[in-house]
């Protein structure tokens, strides 16, 4: 590939690189397509007069230093001020955890739908990767995860839905199952996690609650359980009724718990 290809590759990816993380509200021009190597392919012999396949643009953009990877969102509206604060006190909260002075519980809630997620799988060259389905439509069940960070376990609790009156109950079968233990959980700021219900229920179970910062999923590891259910339950399958996936889930649940290095591996806590 000669050097000024090279170096012309080299300025459109940095430069889309760029323009990728501007905020909307900042953009000077309208967002243009991602950068693949089809296109590329079209970019060189348009600029250059050069036909080449896509292999000699992959080749070329990985000696150029470059690797296909999946982005990460830059977070626009979060607060850089309660980020810090929360980190600030997150890093309390976990040495008491540490030292066993609290049982540290982050809380999420997913909806998981029956029907198969496609995702990625081996399968034949030139034929197309088929995958059944029921067509269940948008039935779906709510869960609610629980990640005990002390234990290095899960909770995966099946919910018709979540509000404020559901997680009241998970609350309650928290307290249940760890009767004398201070409990300090952190979730994020849904409606409901906020209501005056959810919150005199807390105080009454001794439960103390530390909000997410607003718009700062990164600091939620039972989004990393999230994923990983879905890769193990979801892809490529499709569930008849509610109860065949909620039985999955469970099995699921007992499996990930009986070794907490994994899941200490997969749910690691962002803390700075």
């Amino acid at each position: 590939m000669p050097e000024e290809v090279d170096a012309g590759l080299a300025a459109v990816i940095r430069s889309a690189l760029s323009d990728a993380a501007i905020p909307p509200h900042q953009r000077q021009s309208p967002p243009q397509p991602r950068w693949t190597l089809k296109r590329l392919v079209g970019w060189v012999k348009d600029n250059f007069q050069l036909s080449c396949c896509r292999e000699t643009i992959r080749q070329a953009l990985k000696r150029l230093g470059f690797s296909w990877k999946k982005a990460r969102k830059l977070l626009n509206k979060a607060s850089p001020e309660k980020r810090a604060a929360y980190l600030e006190q997150l890093e309390e909260v976990l040495r008491a955890a540490n030292q066993q002075q609290c049982l540290l519980v982050y809380l999420d809630e997913a909806h998981v739908h029956l029907d198969a997620d496609e995702g990625y799988g081996w399968s034949v060259r030139g034929k197309r990767f088929w995958l059944s389905s029921c067509s269940p439509g948008r039935a779906k069940v709510s869960f609610y995860g629980l990640y005990l960070y002390n234990l290095g376990q899960v909770r995966i609790w099946p919910y018709a839905s979540a509000n404020g009156i559901n997680t009241v109950e998970v609350l309650k079968r928290l307290r249940v199952e760890f009767p004398n233990r201070p409990i300090k959980l952190i979730w994020d700021g849904a409606p409901y996690h906020r209501s005056a219900l959810v919150r005199q229920a807390a105080q009454v179970l001794e439960i103390e609650l530390i909000p997410l910062p607003s718009y700062s999923p990164d600091f939620m590891p039972v989004e990393h359980l999230w994923q990983w259910l879905r890769e193990e339950v979801t892809y490529h399958v499709c569930y008849p009724k509610k109860s065949a996936l909620k039985a999955q889930v469970l099995n699921f649940e007992q499996h990930i718990n009986s070794d907490p290095l994994p899941i200490a591996d997969r749910l690691w806590i962002q803390w700075h």
